[in-house]
């Protein structure tokens, strides 16, 4: 077994089903094209992409008030102007479905079980629709999250969206000052905080903590108390003061969905805020429902009988990801707590009792489970038809580990976006193999390239993501940002007119693409570019290794490779482990791999997202100040890197 090797290939059966075929037939009946496969349907979608997003809507459904006379008067980046004159709602598309069947199912981590159906949810928003709207919310608002991934936050984030509000939300996890950092800058009328939450079977109360962040929001009118802590929810005295089942109590009336543009803000999401204040990243309604309905029903191919699931927090953008399934009329599974609790067999226990049938998770997730050993589909009777992966670049290893350890006949899909789209610009396709260590295609409608030097673009070989054309998830601008000078600067600098996204990919000859991480943190000794994931790779397929960070340490006018390692108990890095992992990197990449130093570390810095933080690190080793360490989960592991005397040398 090897990289490129092929896993999984569909059936025939699968192929004829896939909501994908039936979407490409469609097409070929309307406008007279011939597309036999995958990537025939994307070069249409690129080229005709008036007309693919325009099937996107009606193949999705999408309900509004006004429709659409013209998907794109004029193609340009940024600011493409989509669906200008159409009128809709995300949160009415999202609940659209109705009926007894099960929209949520919420696990914890102490084995607590709740469901909503689609009815109790719709009843469940429309009382805390009519409580936000009677505390004076209305179109435009900003409406904010500090709450766990439990049913409400959906519930919140459905009402306040259906208002023609603007939601946004931080996990619990996050300090002081990280969610000030945030919500300080997008001004609230409305917190919505639960007053504790539980996390690796350890309860923490963020009471104090909520109430010197709603004392430092000063546009800040009502404070929503939502109990998550074993100990009930506790009256508030303060007239600005509300607790959950005030509002889930409200009496009963129509609930109306507010009509706004295509681009009207739907989402505040944040950069992570790791080298300076967090990015206020806006994302209009309409583009977010027609990407995640694209990704969701033609890549995804979800349907009405699935169960989705996707271990994330509120404070990632999986996290609304995850929640736009609710478009398929699915069930979706949502987890609090942690993947580890009781043991690293918790989730794929969740997946049995769920019958969950796509299973999303990362790649630190599944190195974390090969490492101990774990054979899930041997412990456990699973439904899995698809198993999705993001948040860092998944090595052919652990793609071999899934088809091996996991199931053999399952859907490996690799997929990769960002919190600046809201979405992906490479992931599965439910109608082609999976290869080792490949994500399997570009998206629909989203004309990716590798450029090596500006308009260069190649093929079979490593340059920065671009997208060409204009996609609809493009956010429509960032928070308080007079002429759109920051969200120019941070994605159209390089390339005017072209969105560089900051991924170092390379364009395989089957269109299949393969991710070395990320562009601002691609090492140049000797002026080579080398991709991080590249070691990383090869270093984390030893078992010993638990994770690892490559880092480029400026030294004598160039820059040397740096290797961090962590390793498991019982294991020291020495000159005779150094060695052998030297000519390993050496015969699985090239000798400008082979790092100057490797140091072992006893933990690596990451965002509360579950990132690895290169640049942070990178700075700490320069001497240079790290800004917001709030935005990261253990920040008191940088202080390990600042004096490293074995970097003197």
């Amino acid at each position: 077994m090897g990289f490129g090797r092929k896993l999984w290939a569909p059936t025939d059966a699968q192929v004829a089903r896939a909501a994908l075929t039936r979407f490409a037939k469609r097409v070929e009946g309307k406008f007279g094209v011939t597309l036999p496969s995958y990537d025939a349907l994307h070069a249409w979608s690129v080229e005709q992409l008036e007309d693919f997003w325009g099937e996107v809507w009606s193949f999705s459904e999408i309900r509004y008030s006004q429709s659409p006379s013209t998907v794109l008067p004029e193609r340009r980046m940024p600011l493409a102007d989509w669906f200008p004159d159409a009128r809709l709602n995300f949160a009415e598309n999202l609940m659209r479905h109705k009926g007894p069947r099960t929209a949520l199912v919420v696990a914890s981590e102490s084995g607590k079980r709740e469901t909503l159906s689609y009815d109790q949810l719709h009843e469940a928003v429309t009382s805390v629709a009519s409580w936000l709207a009677d505390h004076g919310v209305v179109e435009g608002d900003r409406v904010a999250g500090f709450l766990p991934n439990r049913a409400e936050a959906v519930i919140a984030m459905l009402a306040t969206t259906s208002l023609g509000a603007v939601w946004s939300s931080c996990s619990p996890d996050f300090g002081r000052q990280g969610v000030l950092d945030r919500f300080g800058q997008i001004e609230p009328k409305v917190l919505i905080a639960c007053e504790g939450y539980r996390y690796g079977n350890k309860a923490y109360d963020t009471r104090q903590r909520v109430l010197e962040i709603a004392q430092a929001l000063p546009a800040l009118q009502h404070l929503l108390w939502v109990g998550n802590t074993s100990e009930p929810a506790q009256e508030r005295q303060e007239t600005n003061h509300h607790t959950w089942s005030q509002a889930t109590t409200m009496p009963p009336r129509p609930l109306e969905f507010a009509q706004v543009p295509f681009n009207h803000p739907l989402y505040i999401m944040y950069s992570s805020g790791t080298t300076g204040v967090p990015k206020c990243i806006v994302h209009g309604a309409g583009g977010t429902l027609l990407q995640h309905a694209k990704e969701h029903l033609l890549h995804g191919d979800l349907r009405e009988e699935d169960v989705l699931f996707y271990f994330t927090t509120t404070g990632w953008m999986m996290w609304n990801w995850l929640v736009s399934g609710l478009i398929s009329g699915c069930t979706l599974v949502l987890y609090d707590g942690s993947p580890g609790s009781p043991d690293l067999n918790a989730l794929w226990s969740l997946a049995e009792r769920e019958k969950i049938t796509v299973f999303g998770t990362s790649p630190k997730f599944l190195a974390t489970c090969k490492k101990a050993r774990l054979t899930p589909g041997q412990e456990h009777t699973l439904c899995l038809r698809t198993v999705m992966s993001t948040g860092a670049p998944l090595s052919a290893g652990l793609f071999e580990w899934v088809y091996e350890s996991v199931a053999n006949d399952v859907q490996l899909a690799s997929i990769c976006g960002g919190t600046d789209i809201i979405s992906c610009f490479m992931l599965g396709s439910p109608i082609s193999p999976v290869y080792a260590g490949e994500i399997q295609k570009a998206g629909l409608g989203m004309k990716v390239e590798a450029w090596q030097g500006e308009r260069n673009p190649v093929w079979e070989a490593k340059g920065e993501l671009v997208c060409t054309e204009p996609f609809v998830s493009m956010p429509v601008g960032f928070y308080n940002d007079p002429g759109h000078q920051r969200y120019l600067s941070a994605y159209f600098e390089h390339f005017p007119g072209v969105w560089r996204h900051g991924d170092f990919v390379e364009i395989t000859a089957r269109s299949g693409i393969i991710v070395y991480g990320r562009s601002d943190a691609t090492l140049n000794p000797s002026g080579i570019r080398i991709g991080t994931a590249e070691i990383d790779r090869v270093v984390e397929s030893r078992p010993e290794v638990l994770e690892s960070m490559v880092i480029g340490q400026s030294w004598q006018g160039d820059l040397r490779v740096v290797l961090f390692v962590v390793l498991g108990p019982g294991h020291l890095v020495d000159d005779a482990w150094r060695k052998e992992v030297r000519a390993q990197i050496r015969a699985q990449t090239t000798p400008r791999h082979v790092p100057a130093k490797i140091l072992q570390v006893p933990s690596l810095p990451r965002t509360i997202s579950g990132k690895k933080v290169e640049i942070a690190v990178t700075r700490m080793v320069h001497g240079e100040h790290v800004p917001n360490r709030d935005a990261m989960a253990n920040p008191e592991t940088l202080d390990f890197f600042a004096n490293l005397e074995a970097l003197r040398s």
